[in-house]
């Protein structure tokens, strides 16, 4: 089953729990934070943008989950492992970091002592900022990119977690963006060009269960000179609703049904994988090429992701029959274990 929510409302209804559940291509509900009737120590939001190309990827957000946050910058080389880590922890942040209430409009800043950044939201682009002054620990930090939407195509999806009706997941994934700009780290810098760089959004709003684990991958890239992406995954609440896995074809969104991954099969993470969905439209074999390994560990929280990024090769078939095939397109699988 896959329902798509058509009907515009609130995410949440006046008992805490979500008035509707499903999948959407654009955003149809609107996040009433205020509406969330849960303990306030179990919200979490973030914004994620991710920037790759075939070479080296920059990882930006600012986000927390209630007790903790996090505003960091990270940027990694698949081919040496070379690899920038800027985290700013914090402690307690609850709703002090004002997160915007949708992923389609509203700035996002972070400023304090010598640091900046902020997520710029502007019709038809967005505009990724961050400065710091650097230390005697950590250097000089400049980055300015735009990603351009050529449409408003994307992934929305409302799913309850079965441990509490007041828990819920709001999530918004924005693919395929080409991306232009600088990241200089140091005296370092990385360009990115929009015809062989794209930009990724993972806006998520939520209360959520204290142990949770999931899977997610997401791919942006060109084939036969159109933009194709696709997001697929697992594990965020009950998904019998509607899933997340999506293909994105110049312009256009195309839904799927499960699909079927297992990163810590035979051989472990970086052995060669496969991807396979019931309905045959998702047929990928993954040859990882860098693991970017996450671990956290403030306060009560506790959290490990293997992000495995690799190449895709194989086919996927649109809504109308049409089969694309992809070849060699970097993009990654992870596979996240959190008690938070």
């Amino acid at each position: 089953m896959q329902n798509q929510i058509v009907t515009p409302g609130n995410v949440l209804g006046s008992d805490g729990s979500l008035s509707q559940h499903g999948y959407s291509t654009q955003a149809v509900l609107g996040f009433n934070r205020d509406g969330i009737k849960a303990p306030s120590h179990r919200i979490k939001e973030w914004d994620f943008y991710q920037v790759s190309n075939d070479h080296y990827c920059l990882q930006l957000t600012i986000g927390h989950v209630s007790y903790a946050g996090d505003v960091s910058v990270k940027l990694f080389e698949f081919e040496t492992g070379k690899r920038f880590d800027f985290s700013n922890m914090l402690v307690l942040p609850f709703s002090g970091l004002n997160m915007p209430s949708s992923a389609e409009q509203g700035d996002l800043t972070y400023s304090k002592k010598g640091f900046h950044m902020q997520f710029q939201v502007i019709d038809g682009e967005r505009r990724l900022i961050c400065k710091s002054e650097g230390s005697s620990k950590s250097p000089t930090i400049d980055i300015d990119i735009r990603l351009t939407q050529p449409d408003r195509t994307s992934i929305v999806l409302a799913t309850p977690f079965d441990d509490d009706k007041r828990f819920f997941y709001y999530n918004h994934k924005i693919n395929c963006m080409p991306a232009s700009g600088f990241a200089r780290i140091g005296e370092k810098e990385y360009p990115f060009e929009s015809d062989t760089a794209f930009g990724l959004l993972d806006w998520g709003r939520g209360v959520w269960p204290f142990s949770h684990e999931w899977f997610w991958g997401s791919g942006s890239g060109y084939v036969d000179g159109k933009r194709f992406g696709f997001n697929i995954g697992y594990g965020f609440g009950n998904t019998s609703a509607a899933t997340e896995n999506i293909l994105f074809y110049d312009g256009t969104a195309h839904k799927l049904g499960h699909v079927y991954f297992d990163l810590q099969g035979s051989g472990g993470y970086m052995a060669p994988k496969v991807f396979t969905s019931d309905d045959g439209r998702f047929e990928m074999e993954f040859t990882p090429i860098y693991d970017r390994l996450t671990k956290t560990k403030l306060l009560i929280v506790d959290t490990q992701c293997h992000q495995i990024f690799g190449k895709f090769s194989g086919k996927a078939v649109l809504d109308d029959g049409k089969t694309i095939i992809v070849k060699d397109l970097v993009a990654f699988a992870e596979h996240a274990v959190n008690r938070w």
